[in-house]
């Protein structure tokens, strides 16, 4: 089951610099992704995303790998607790932004499920089909605020 990647490409009607915010903040992320999210947004920084409620919900560990302002955001997660994020060992999910305009464009992928399972395959699919298309009007909200 070699590459097998899971590609979106969305528009924001935001400037990169604030869509590239509410990709890794984590006030910003708990808005349309996570249910908690504690992280530095700093290529090396480790942290966690949750989902669900404690004590039943699931913590995932993550690295980021790349920040870039505000043009990428990529992150290692889904790897064995108390191991450090490898290529072996997780999946990477990369946000790339592009300016477009009076908006942005933004290009996400998730790689690495070579040696993942299909239902894990298809859980990461279903999963980012629900969350990514709430990153939209979570931006339209923010920017069009008082």
């Amino acid at each position: 089951m070699a590459d097998r990647t899971i590609e979106r490409e969305i528009r924001v009607e935001a400037a990169p610099e604030v869509v590239y915010e509410v990709i890794s903040s984590p006030e910003h992320l708990r808005e349309w992704w996570p249910d908690d999210a504690d992280l530095d947004p700093v290529a090396g920084a480790t942290g966690t995303v949750s989902f669900g409620e404690k004590p039943d919900g699931k913590v995932v560990a993550l690295t980021v790998v790349e920040a870039d302002p505000p043009r990428r955001f990529a992150f290692r997660w889904d790897y064995p607790e108390g191991e450090t994020a490898t290529e072996a060992n997780s999946l990477l999910v990369t946000f790339d932004l592009v300016a477009a305009g009076t908006g942005t464009v933004l290009r996400f992928a998730e790689t690495g499920f070579d040696e993942a399972s299909e239902a894990q395959y298809r859980d990461h699919i279903n999963g980012w089909n629900y969350f990514l298309p709430r990153l939209v009007p979570y931006v339209d909200r923010l920017v069009s605020a008082p």
